[in-house]
């Protein structure tokens, strides 16, 4: 009686040394960053941000210490991949936050699905093969698709600014594609006319032969760049004199690459997820930390993995702080609902895709600072836009072709 009894103690006494272990274990963020090549700039800021929400926190949610690790994509699909494995397989983390380009999040998916390791992709907006069509609940976005921020820069050019014909040209990759289509689709319904695209390459050396291409006849010319090339894109557009208004995508002028623009960015309308004016305490807080922490003013991918970070935080306080039990911790991730933070409310559809305000900017000159200042606000926004989203899934994906350019002169 007294050998089972020991035996007993003995089992207890190890079952709780385990749970003490396990308690013990931080949590460990695998954040897939890019630190070389022409879209680095927005992998900086994405760094910024989330370093900035874990030092506020003193790297622990809920009780429980955090730590992070970084890997460079580069903005390569294959590197993105690579990565992921190496953070899942040898870093041993229990989330991924990033990365930073839509090609790369694509290329994650079927490996996510597999390792059954949560993906936050901040701001790799894909608008199919992800979470549109549910393929993976592995896959959470906290922020909005490539076309959802421009279906609101199209039905704005179209009803505000009474745009009726427009000339695109975006970066020939998926964001650029997506970005635009979702821009043509809302242009195009309230009555607008797409008369040109043109697609150069994301690394394109010059944007002279493509800027010579586009028509003069044009009330607007939309414009879908990232990284660095949306400093060369407006540089060369008014070097060549070209005066139509240009409006694009969030990254057009963000802060991230504002800062180094001159009088070419005057003038020029964006939508985006987030905006640095807005008016809200939570906001006004984050804003005055990047200056203090950083020197420089957040932008959309600073913003982006900041909210990473509070997603993260609130799924952690719904799990009370257990994150070891992977399906309750996968299901508080979709279950999240904010209510504060720098971008607005967010929460998320059935798809798990986000619903959120859309901010329409204008780029002014203000104490001799470039700043985009807001213009309108679109609340509660969604992938599908005002669309049937059953209609929507079911009918053609947005891609480089699609919608077609069907009054293209």
């Amino acid at each position: 009686m007294v050998r089972y009894a020991a035996a007993a103690l003995a089992l207890l006494c190890l079952a709780s040394s385990n749970q003490a272990f396990a308690q013990a274990q931080p949590l460990r963020i695998g954040f897939l960053t890019v630190r070389t090549g022409p879209l680095a700039a927005g992998g900086r800021q994405m760094e910024e941000g989330i370093n900035l929400f874990l030092k506020e926190r003193n790297s622990t949610l809920s009780g429980r210490k955090v730590e992070i690790v970084f890997a460079d994509t580069a903005g390569q699909p294959a590197q993105a991949k690579s990565k992921a494995q190496e953070l899942v397989e040898r870093e041993k983390v229990h989330v991924l936050v990033g990365p930073l380009a839509t090609f790369e999040a694509l290329a994650l998916d079927d490996y996510v699905l597999q390792a059954k390791v949560p993906l936050l992709p901040p701001m790799s907006a894909a608008q199919v093969d992800l979470a549109q069509q549910k393929k993976s609940d592995y896959v959470i976005h906290t922020y909005g698709t490539a076309a959802q921020a421009m279906y609101v820069m199209g039905d704005y050019a179209a009803k505000k600014l009474g745009m009726k014909r427009v000339a695109m040209v975006a970066d020939d990759f998926t964001y650029g594609h997506e970005g635009a289509a979702g821009f043509q689709k809302t242009f195009e319904d309230a009555g607008g006319r797409i008369v040109q695209k043109l697609w150069p390459p994301l690394n394109a050396p010059d944007y002279g032969s493509f800027i010579g291409q586009l028509k003069g006849n044009v009330d607007g010319v939309y414009a879908g760049f990232a990284g660095s090339n949306p400093l060369r894109f407006l540089r060369a557009y008014r070097e060549y004199g070209m005066k139509p208004v240009v409006m694009g995508n969030p990254t057009l002028t963000d802060e991230g690459i504002l800062k180094n623009m001159g009088d070419e960015a005057i003038g020029v309308y964006t939508a985006s997820w987030y905006t640095v004016d807005r008016d809200a305490p939570d906001n006004k807080r984050f804003v005055d930390a990047i200056r203090k922490e950083y020197k420089v003013t957040p932008g959309f991918y600073t913003a982006a993995t900041y909210t990473s970070g509070l997603w993260i935080e609130e799924a952690m306080k719904l799990v009370k702080g257990k994150f070891e039990d992977k399906a309750a911790f996968v299901k508080a991730l979709h279950n999240v609902k904010l209510d504060h933070g720098p971008m607005g409310p967010l929460r998320l559809d059935e798809y798990g895709k986000p619903i959120l305000n859309v901010y329409v900017r204008k780029v002014e000159r203000r104490n001799g600072e470039l700043v985009n200042v807001t213009v309108a606000t679109y609340p509660n926004v969604s992938q599908f836009w005002t669309y049937d989203p059953k209609a929507f899934i079911a009918g053609p994906q947005f891609s480089r072709d699609y919608p077609p350019a069907k009054y293209a002169e």
